[in-house]
């Protein structure tokens, strides 16, 4: 389970503080997969970033219950001076893991071939993701965050992406952010909605979706 108490996320700027979060307490509850939608701008993969720990909130506190990935889709934390390797040595470390299994497991995965040995400044876009997607495949989560991204490569490759992470959801929670309200369909069971700094939560995805298509009009005539 993820749980949000007080939980407010500020950026400053020459406009005024910008609030994404504000004063949000929310729990996640654990095996769920829920779809996380708003409007653009609203701080969707901000709060994914805040639950993955990979920012920090302004106040308030954000608790977690078993290992939570890092949002698939989010490049960062790469050291791109550092081969793919390495990269995938320190994340292993990170988690307690065998670095050589890792290893192995990642580089048949992503089928980057000698480009794995070679500092990731000279990938591709593509070639992060495989890399960054092989690396969470590689690792048991408890929950997985995934922003916009569900697979990467050619058909044959997503296809294969597309098994991998069918078997990690089989035994884990999910927290995916969305555009398409068909992948929110195929993935999610229930949804929340990300508007003006504030979360609501929905326990029927189809409701989820309905009030946010709603939210989506009123914007659209404001």
């Amino acid at each position: 389970m993820v749980s949000l108490r007080g939980v407010t996320k500020e950026y400053g700027g020459k406009r005024g503080a910008k609030v994404v979060l504000n004063d949000v307490n929310f729990d996640i509850p654990a095996g769920r997969s829920l779809g996380l939608m708003g409007p653009n701008g609203a701080g969707k993969s901000t709060l994914l970033k805040l639950i993955a720990g990979t920012e920090l909130p302004t106040r308030g506190e954000i608790r977690r219950r078993g290992r939570i990935s890092w949002p698939l889709g989010f490049n960062g934390g790469y050291d791109k001076q550092m081969t793919g390797r390495d990269n995938a040595v320190f994340v292993a470390r990170v988690y307690g893991e065998d670095p050589d299994e890792i290893c192995r497991y990642v580089l048949d995965f992503s089928e980057l071939g000698r480009y794995f040995e070679m500092p990731m400044q000279t990938y591709s876009s593509g070639m992060k993701q495989k890399l960054a997607f092989g690396l969470c495949m590689a690792l048991d989560f408890d929950c997985y965050l995934v922003d916009e991204v569900t697979a990467v490569g050619d058909d044959r490759f997503r296809e294969k992406c597309q098994r991998a992470f069918a078997e990690r959801r089989a035994q884990s929670g999910l927290i995916m952010v969305s555009h398409s309200f068909a992948t929110i369909r195929a993935y999610c069971d229930c949804a929340a909605v990300l508007v003006d700094g504030h979360l609501f939560y929905f326990e029927s995805l189809e409701e989820g979706i309905a009030e946010f298509k709603c939210l989506l009009r009123s914007l659209e005539n404001a």
